[in-house]
């Protein structure tokens, strides 16, 4: 399959111009004339070279949707078409696989399709609230301000996790360090000083027989041991993907130390922005609910966001079943039962983002400060058992001397 480029005039005498994928030029040309459209140029588009398409990624980042999102959303607000928009925008898309993308998008909707529709095709790129989103903007006359919203929606949603983040890197590679470190004392270090406790020729001390044991299985089975931690992990990853699984590793997750409560702070920022802006846009209670559900990340939340959608259908509270989680504080439970009771759930949801945005901000900066001497103090025990280990036969052998 190759893109070509083309330049026609339609029945009412107008250039019209696009892209269309396709096995060869005569498969476009026939393709052209069956939109009734008289043909003036056709040229294929150079695909990248394959260097350049292993070293490109093909995931498509968020950040490049966003400004495809506000982009368009300019173009449909100042009363541009929706085919010249996508057209223009896919000249300075650099993405290949986005590019093709958008392509795909222009054609399918230059066949009659919806633009929500043509979206829907690419899922690995426009996500289901996406999706939706634009088909109730489609449906209310109001796609610039939509598109404009769930811009606004993801900006901050990656704003949030660029904050997560950054906290979790610090820690990880502090400890990853930490445990380099070790390992290399415990390879490298600790067998030069067997030999001189050979020539003691005196019993050892536990410790130091402790240390020398997890130095020789160390030493002799390191590969076994990085099979062993590479199984492991592994192991947790296809457990994860069962329910069973997903259910007991994401509690744990919200139930760990220090970053537990970071977890479920984001947790709930995201199921309120996500649902205030569904709702804001027009997406029926139940439909949002069921996207939100989809799209929070943790089967233990996942669970309960479907017991809210059961009593949501029987025409009972929302508040009720995020009480009994045990997940939602009581203060995010009570303004959710007002917000319905007073018809501005949107609002006191969008209030909720905002005040755990903050908590996220706050618990971050708490993070990195409790972290750094934790790691620290761990490190230090550890370097400290090594060092006694080691040097506490020579102390001993001195003091008989």
């Amino acid at each position: 399959m190759a893109t070509f480029k083309y330049t026609a005039k339609n029945k009412d005498s107008k250039t019209v111009s696009g892209k269309i994928t396709a096995e060869n030029k005569a498969a476009v040309i026939e393709e052209l004339r069956k939109r009734s459209l008289i043909i003036t140029n056709i040229d294929e588009v150079k695909e990248a070279t394959a260097a350049k398409k292993a070293f490109l990624s093909k995931k498509v980042k968020p950040d490049e949707i966003v400004i495809f999102s506000r982009q368009l959303a300019t173009m449909v607000d100042a009363g541009l078409p929706i085919i010249q928009g996508l057209n223009a925008l896919q000249e300075q898309i650099e993405h290949p696989v986005f590019k093709k993308v958008v392509a795909n998008v222009e054609v399918d909707i230059q066949q009659g399709a919806s633009l929500s529709a043509a979206f829907a095709k690419h899922p690995q790129i426009f996500d289901t609230l996406f999706v939706n989103m634009v088909k109730v903007g489609e449906t209310g006359g109001a796609l610039s301000v939509v598109l404009d919203r769930v811009s606004s929606y993801m900006e901050k949603t990656l704003k949030l996790k660029r904050k997560v983040k950054s906290a979790m890197i610090y820690p990880a590679v502090v400890v990853s360090m930490a445990v380099l470190i070790t390992i290399g004392l415990l390879v490298f270090v600790v067998p030069t000083f067997t030999g001189i406790y050979d020539s003691l020729g005196h019993d050892l001390p536990s410790m130091t027989q402790l240390l020398i044991g997890i130095s020789d299985l160390l030493k002799h089975n390191l590969i076994f041991v990085i099979i062993g931690v590479g199984a492991v992990v592994f192991f947790m990853k296809q457990w994860h993907k069962t329910e069973k699984g997903a259910v007991i590793i994401d509690g744990a997750v919200l139930k760990m130390p220090i970053f537990g409560e970071l977890i479920r702070k984001v947790a709930i920022s995201r199921f309120s922005r996500t649902l205030a802006t569904l709702i804001q846009s027009g997406v029926p209670i139940l439909e949002s609910l069921d996207i939100v559900e989809k799209t929070i990340g943790n089967r233990v939340l996942e669970h309960v966001v479907d017991d809210v959608k059961s009593n949501v259908r029987e025409g009972e509270s929302m508040a009720t079943p995020l009480s009994k989680s045990g997940v939602f504080p009581p203060m995010v439970v009570r303004m959710i039962s007002i917000g319905e009771k007073s018809g501005q759930m949107e609002k006191m949801l969008l209030k909720i983002a905002e005040f755990y945005d903050d908590q996220v901000d706050t618990a971050v900066d708490g993070l990195t400060s409790i972290i750094e001497p934790l790691i620290i103090g761990v490190l230090g025990v550890i370097i400290g058992f090594i060092v006694v280990a080691l040097f506490m036969p020579i102390l001993n052998m001195t003091t008989v001397l």
